[in-house]
């Protein structure tokens, strides 16, 4: 039995009230099964190959939320169009909310709802614009994708890699950007250095190695390394032109007359397009260890989670050129990560557009405007005729 389409809000209102947070804390965490399973019923009604691909990351094991993606295809070829977005949503404290955070509301020509801008609202967009050409012969393909838990690990975008594919030759990730089309934007790393020391009484040093005297050394190397980068690498198109790093959070020692005897530092890294995330991690590493050597202390690195590259699209990208001669505003620079550098790596041209507003995301009273809601249907519209028929 074929399920009908609803509206454009009906959609929404769905998604919305399927509860689908990532999460790092397993206390926090959901499937995406339900949000999966209505894109599933629409796009094969719709007449779209539907394929739902689960996560082998996430086994489904007891008490693991199960996860999946899916790859909706409409029309075949070599080529094509992905229209993508991730259906999961960050965590929501449910008491600063004015609204329920699973109902979409409709308020002052805005529709309130968790995930109605980051970014379930694209999928009922996307899928109103497609609704257009069904029934027509597509010369190359239009794809649907969407993708778990890009809210914490991205292990939906890294399976896709892995599977090597959607395949297409060019792809639209609908992150919120109001409508404005971007074409760059930082990586991500989270790292952590561990210090291993002896600890001893405090009224002797000789008795211990003190870890947090070590750390005292490290955050200072890494400040200096922090400046160098930085004196080394710039990029005028994002508002913090030059890369970041962030010392995070530090634990170590229990006592003040107890030589701290392990110490651990969380820090953030932000690179700039150009710079690789596993070169950064080699070099860090390499600058400690002559510090480890002269303290002859054990000192230990390990990523948080895997990090995601920085993402850059050349400007000269026909789906660039498309997107800035359709909305009137020149590409530019996000200051947030996305999937983008993954789908680049499946070899598709990539650019993030869509509705609403980065600003309104990861907060109570999440809402998109439903001004942009037409305009971003029409766009979509034009890019699928452009590079689908």
């Amino acid at each position: 039995m074929t399920v009908p389409v609803p509206d454009l809000f009906g959609m929404l209102n769905a998604l919305v009230a399927a509860p689908s947070v990532s999460c790092s804390s397993p206390r926090l965490d959901m499937s995406n099964r339900a949000v999966i399973d209505l894109l599933a019923q629409w796009l094969d009604a719709l007449g779209f190959a539907v394929e739902i691909a689960p996560i082998s990351a996430q086994p489904g094991s007891p008490g693991k939320p199960q996860k999946a993606n899916l790859i909706a295809t409409l029309g075949q070829g070599p080529g094509g169009l992905v229209l993508s977005g991730h259906t999961d949503t960050v965590p929501y404290d449910e008491h600063s909310w004015t609204f329920d955070p699973f109902t979409l509301t409709e308020r002052d020509q805005r529709w309130y709802g968790l995930g109605a801008t980051d970014m379930k609202g694209f999928f009922p967009v996307a899928i109103e614009a497609a609704r257009a050409f069904v029934g027509q012969e597509l010369k190359q393909p239009l794809i649907i994708l969407a993708t778990a838990d890009e809210e914490s690990s991205m292990d939906g975008a890294r399976q896709l890699v892995a599977q090597g594919r959607p395949k297409a030759r060019f792809a639209v990730i609908g992150e919120p950007t109001d409508l404005k089309p971007a074409r760059l934007h930082k990586g991500m790393m989270m790292e952590s250095i561990t210090i291993v020391g002896r600890s001893g009484h405090s009224s002797d040093p000789s008795l211990g190695n003190n870890a947090l005297e070590a750390m005292n050394e490290v955050m200072t190397d890494l400040l200096q390394f922090r400046a160098q980068l930085q004196e080394r690498y710039r990029n005028p198109a994002f508002h913090v032109q030059v890369p970041t790093l962030n010392l995070g959070c530090i634990h170590g020692g229990d006592n003040p007359n107890r030589i701290c005897g392990e110490c651990e530092l969380h820090f953030d890294l932000r690179p700039l397009p150009g710079m690789d995330a596993n070169a950064l991690r080699h070099t860090i590493a390499q600058r400690l260890q002559p510090l480890a050597e002269r303290r002859q202390i054990n000192i230990q690195l390990r990523s948080l989670f895997p990090g995601i590259q920085a993402f850059e699209q050349p400007a000269d990208s026909p789906l660039v050129r498309t997107i800035e001669q359709m909305t009137g505003h020149s590409a530019g620079a996000l200051g947030f990560a996305t999937e983008a550098p993954f789908l680049r790596e499946l070899g598709m041209d990539t650019v993030v557009f869509g509705p609403g507003s980065i600003r309104q995301a990861h907060q109570p009273d999440e809402y998109v405007e439903i001004a942009q809601l037409q305009p971003a249907i029409d766009m979509l519209k034009t890019l699928i005729r452009r590079f689908c028929l």
